[in-house]
């Protein structure tokens, strides 16, 4: 099995990558570094190809051309086999979280300990028990998706991406749709998942606040051009970079 090489500062490099659908390319010749235990996000506006770039690195969409490594694996170039021993390492909270409706809190986030480990029911009990103490969702084990909030929805998303203890987690659009205080309360809840279980994160999202609330290292995707026009730090981003879209992006709207 291909595991990630835990001495490497680098958790993802990804060289002159190129994504989209059949004959459409969406982005170009995309090149970045994931530093390892930070918080890294892809920033952008509506239609630029953040969630296809994601789909791409997560092993969702083939490349049109370009390499995506973990550690020293390419993961494009590698069989099945060890394409899945890398993407064992991922935790993934999809868009809307994705929950199971049929199924209790708890018996979502017990799913992937039920499907990849060997653990007993009274231990998976106890796993549950604590992921989703870590996303403050203590005492909401026997609700269904439908009878909590939106927020709490994504909290729960979140217990079940971390389930396994994944290296890294990639959050797709984590506030979309959540009032100002549960999305601050989300940004939080990220930023102490990164100091409590040393956890990489890998962010899409359009969220101003967001962006400079968690964000270490951003990179950002342009419509226009189809390619990346900007990386680093957000704040410095805003304070020194040339190319007035970065600017006007991360520029806070008054209302």
């Amino acid at each position: 099995m291909v595991t990630l090489n835990e001495d490497k500062n680098t958790v993802i490099r990804v060289k002159d990558l190129s994504v989209g659908y059949q004959d459409s390319v969406i982005l170009h010749d995309i090149s970045f570094e994931v530093p390892k235990g930070e918080v890294f996000v892809i920033m952008g506006g509506s239609g630029c190809g953040k969630t296809t770039l994601l789909k791409t690195i997560i092993g969702l969409i083939a490349p049109v051309k370009g390499k995506v490594f973990f550690g020293k694996n390419d993961f494009w170039g590698i069989g099945p086999e060890e394409q899945i021993g890398i993407m064992r390492t991922f935790g993934v909270l999809y868009q809307g979280a994705a929950l199971w409706s049929s199924l209790t809190i708890e018996e979502n986030v017990a799913l992937p300990l039920q499907m990849f480990t060997n653990l007993s029911s009274q231990q998976i009990k106890e796993v549950v028990s604590l992921k989703l103490a870590l996303v403050g969702l203590s005492g909401f084990e026997d609700f269904y998706p439908e009878q909590i909030s939106g927020g709490m929805r994504k909290r729960a998303g979140i217990a079940r991406a971390i389930a396994l203890d994944p290296k890294i987690l990639f959050l797709d659009e984590p506030t979309a749709g959540l009032d100002p205080l549960n999305a601050r309360m989300l940004d939080d809840l990220v930023r102490q998942l990164t100091d409590v279980l040393r956890v990489t994160v890998i962010m899409v999202t359009h969220d101003l606040e967001s962006i400079f609330a968690v964000g270490d290292e951003v990179i950002f995707l342009d419509a226009e051009t189809k390619t990346m026009i900007a990386s680093g730090n957000p704040k410095e981003l805003l304070r020194n970079c040339k190319d007035s879209r970065v600017i006007n992006f991360l520029t806070p709207r008054r209302s």
